[in-house]
């Protein structure tokens, strides 16, 4: 496959919502919080820029867009530009985040956490979170343990360096120090796939793209009953 990975799948197909649920269930999500125009949110991972522009377009909040894909962050510049929207976007990591302690009302992770080193990323959303500032995150989430060699294919394919049930999550953010934890099972499975994707394709993508999606759905449809995921919200309360 010439290297290519799922992430070049997601970028070069310029996929909007890409997370379980989409677009749809993010609204549904954010509906539940306190965001006005003097909200400052930070879209961590924040792609192509659906939710940070919906944000924006919604409540006016202040939106900060953090993306380390610089396909994705090229997608997402140009939607702000095309729809004149004053969101700051910043290429870098959300293992090392480039704002100061205390900086955000809210941070918002859309199948993103799942990806990266998770203690490390919980510490510095922890850390540029205002007190009284909440964490939402859409994340994958195993319903059981599976056999070492099943959880080595999902993670071999996903790039992952673990595969956490809801307990798991649960712990670490727990340790990482954030209170009111919540985790919410949906009703919809992953298999049942986004109703409202976004492409955005890049003019330049290679045919070996399309097994990454074709192997990306049979992992789908061959783990339906233990691939899941939750959505997750909690607080950094000290």
């Amino acid at each position: 496959m010439g290297g290519l990975t799922y992430f070049d799948f997601l970028a070069k197909f310029g996929i909007g919502g890409a997370h379980p649920g989409g677009i749809l269930l993010t609204k549904n999500i954010l509906s539940g919080e306190n965001i006005t125009n003097k909200t400052l949110v930070l879209d961590a991972g924040c792609g192509t820029g659906q939710t940070a522009a919906y944000i924006f377009q919604q409540y006016m909040a202040n939106v900060v867009g953090l993306e380390i894909n610089p396909i994705m962050l090229d997608k997402a510049k140009s939607r702000f530009q095309t729809l004149n929207l004053p969101i700051q976007l910043i290429q870098g990591s959300i293992e090392k985040i480039p704002f100061k302690d205390n900086t955000f009302d809210i941070i918002l992770s859309e199948s993103v956490l799942a990806f990266v080193d998770k203690p490390t990323t919980l510490k510095e959303f922890y850390r540029v979170l205002k007190k009284g500032g909440r964490l939402i995150a859409n994340e994958m989430t195993i319903n059981n343990r599976l056999s070492q060699k099943e959880e080595t294919e999902i993670m071999n394919f996903y790039a992952l360096d673990s595969l956490l049930m809801e307990l798991d999550w649960h712990r670490l953010l727990a340790v990482t120090g954030f209170q009111n934890i919540k985790l919410q099972a949906q009703n919809h499975a992953i298999s049942h796939g986004n109703h409202t994707p976004e492409f955005n394709f890049s003019k330049n993508f290679e045919p070996e793209l399309f097994s990454i999606l074709n192997e990306h759905g049979n992992i789908i449809l061959k783990y339906q009953d233990i691939l899941s995921y939750r959505i997750i919200s909690c607080s950094k309360i000290e």
